[in-house]
């Protein structure tokens, strides 16, 4: 198992500093920058033939590297002779707002004993760059890439609280959207003013005749709140493509303007301290006419620039992709072992998969899409989650269902009735999102202890169902732990935190749903994390066990060996991990009743982690929405 790498930021010594002067400050950065540039400068000419363009870049990435402060060339250096330190079993991941969390970013320094307290050492700040209020997306609609809005504070606050994550080990995540801007960007402003500059930034057309044709082959992403891809300006007199929301303007990345600027933009952010760069839509970040806009191969020449750019720069940042798409279209962002793209992306199918295990209690499909993940190659690192700030899209693999005759329309209207709690005996709490009456098709929010029954069994009073919800929610947990990959947990969901309804009194979030799973974190619960008999500190107590025994064991570490194990039993899912002569076993019962899985595993006795008891696992008897881990006796 390879050394525990963290986010540890040192100073130099004096006789360091004055090494680093006596062999020259660009001596390090010369070696990385000519080590990429044939492959950069090959692949920036083919995209754009612009020869000063791309020296301008070069000359500027020279400038950020000299403006990195030394801390953070430090940790660039010990994690290029380390550089799968983010594939060890020792990183735990929690995404929150930061008026949610804390107030703002000061507030969130004050909480880092707590998130320590959480075993957490990598915390994604969700966005937190400067938007117009009411007109933000939840923030990800930016209007400048260099500024973080006043509420939440400044970009002195930024580096203050990733310099004290460092000390601490931690590691920091931010949000970089990079397919759109705010319609009050300023390149937007002028665009909007007419400057012809900063209209052939964006997609502006003077009627709707090419608008119509992109039309004709470009899904929509939100037909229903924010139908068709482009948006007419009456001032302006012209159409420009909006592909989320008529106040989120598509960048050109054709114009090799666009490109130079917004990686000065990625630049600027890293050099603030941040760790994990997340690459918004990246799908989408390159149009062509005629074509769906999506996952075109020019997006992977961006996306393969960006990387190399990084590696020139600050080789200590990871990119990780948002590609919310199936796992055939997902796996090309990792781009290839000779030619790496993004280090890190969110599995998204497998998150939708378990939510339909939950309502179907029938593990089959979710088996199915572990085998394909299980089937890529190691250095793919996946994230995991249960919720994120975003909804649930029932994108599953209706192929396959089909064979057991489920059809995709009245599936996704079962799944959202459930979840809803109308149907199918559901303990389930929330909201739909983008429900649309004609195609039937509609996303779900909700918390993750909502969706597990917590919430309705507190309004309820209902003590016994209480504990059933409890064990599940921590069940769920448990099993995302056994994925390979890296974990992440939304805030509040630690302390098992509910929906939150009074979004609705808010004219500014009124009309989105997805705030029900956004709430403040309610931090007069989360003083009861230590009261054993409280929801909170049985919830809390419990994940921190899992998340002690996941950093202790060897075979968690995301290159180990996984595969899935028959149960002979619809509602139980097996999962296995081998690494370095430890095998470990992970059991989950998706059933509101109690199950035998008949795994018939004769290579030895087992022993429960959590109880210490010695199995023979053949039949193993698993509990109602509960779970086990068994590790093999050596």
């Amino acid at each position: 198992m390879k050394g525990k790498q963290t986010a540890k930021e040192t100073r130099p010594s004096k006789e360091t500093e004055t090494k680093q002067e006596n062999t020259g400050v660009g001596s390090v950065y010369r070696s990385r920058f000519e080590k990429h540039l044939d492959e950069l400068k090959w692949l920036y000419m083919e995209l754009y033939d612009n020869g000063s363009m791309f020296a301008e870049l070069c000359d500027h990435l020279e400038e950020f590297y000299l403006e990195r402060r030394e801390g953070l060339k430090i940790l660039d250096r010990q994690r290029e002779e380390d550089p799968g330190w983010y594939k060890n079993n020792d990183l735990l991941g929690m995404m929150f707002y930061i008026d949610n969390f804390a107030g703002n970013m000061q507030g969130v320094r004050s909480k880092l004993d707590y998130l320590e307290e959480c075993n957490v050492n990598y915390i994604h700040l969700m966005p937190f760059l400067e938007t117009p209020k009411g007109r933000s997306d939840g923030g990800y609609a930016v209007s400048d890439f260099r500024k973080v809005q006043p509420e939440l504070g400044t970009m002195e606050d930024l580096e203050q609280l990733t310099s004290d994550c460092h000390a601490r080990g931690m590691n920091v995540c931010m949000d970089f959207v990079m397919n759109h801007t705010s319609e009050d960007h300023e390149w937007a402003k002028r665009a909007r003013a007419g400057e012809g500059e900063y209209m052939s930034r964006y997609f502006f057309f003077k009627d709707d005749t090419i608008p119509n044709q992109y039309e004709q082959t470009v899904p929509q992403v939100f037909p229903t709140t924010a139908p068709g891809n482009f948006t007419w300006l009456p001032d302006a007199g012209h159409f420009v493509m909006t592909s989320f929301y008529p106040y989120q303007w598509d960048l050109n990345y054709r114009n090799p303007r666009v490109f130079n600027e917004m990686m000065y933009n990625f630049l600027y952010l890293a050099n603030r301290g941040i760790d994990i760069i997340r690459i918004d839509a990246v799908p989408y970040i390159w149009k062509e006419l005629g074509t769906q806009c999506r996952n075109l191969r020019q997006v992977h020449t961006i996306v393969r620039m960006m990387r190399m750019i990084s590696e020139i720069v600050c080789p200590g940042v990871l990119l990780l992709g948002e590609v919310v798409m199936e796992p055939e279209k997902v796996v090309p962002y990792f781009g290839t072992v000779e030619k790496p793209e993004c280090h890190m992306l969110y599995n998204v199918t497998t998150m939708a998969t378990t939510w339909h295990t939950v309502a179907t209690r029938d593990v089959r499909l979710l088996k199915k899409q572990l085998d394909i993940v299980n089937g890529l190659p190691k250095q793919y690192v996946f994230l995991n989650y249960l919720r994120c700030h975003d909804d649930i899209g029932w994108g599953l693999d209706y192929p396959t269902l089909s064979q057991e005759g489920i059809g995709e329309r009245s599936h996704k209207q079962y799944l959202n009735d459930y979840f809803q709690g109308y149907a199918g005996y559901s303990n389930s709490r929330g909201e739909l999102y983008n429900s649309d009456p004609v195609s039937g098709d509609a996303r779900f929010c909700g918390t993750t202890a909502s969706m597990c029954g917590i919430e309705k069994a507190g309004f309820e009073q209902d003590e016994q169902a209480m504990e059933r919800a409890i064990r599940f929610d921590v069940t769920l947990h448990a099993y995302m732990f056994m994925q390979s990959g890296i974990p992440v947990i939304y805030g509040g969901d630690e302390v098992a935190q509910v929906n939150d309804y009074t979004y609705k009194e808010d004219p500014d979030k009124a009309a989105d749903s997805r705030y029900i799973h956004r709430g403040k974190m309610n931090w007069e619960l989360a003083e009861n994390i230590h009261d054993p008999e409280s929801v909170e500190g049985k919830v809390f107590g419990q994940l921190s066990q899992l998340e002690k025994l996941r950093k202790s064991e060897k075979a968690f570490v995301s290159y180990a060996d996984t595969w899935t194990v028959e149960t002979w039993d619809p509602s139980v899912l097996c999962m296995g991990r081998y690494y370095d002569g430890d095998k470990i076993l992970g059991l989950f019962n998706f059933s509101e009743n109690d199950r035998t899985a008949w795994i018939n595993e004769t290579d030895g006795m087992y022993v429960d982690m959590l109880t210490g008891t010695r199995i023979r696992p053949a039949g193993v008897n698993i509990p109602a929405y509960g779970f086990c881990y068994l590790k093999k006796e050596q």
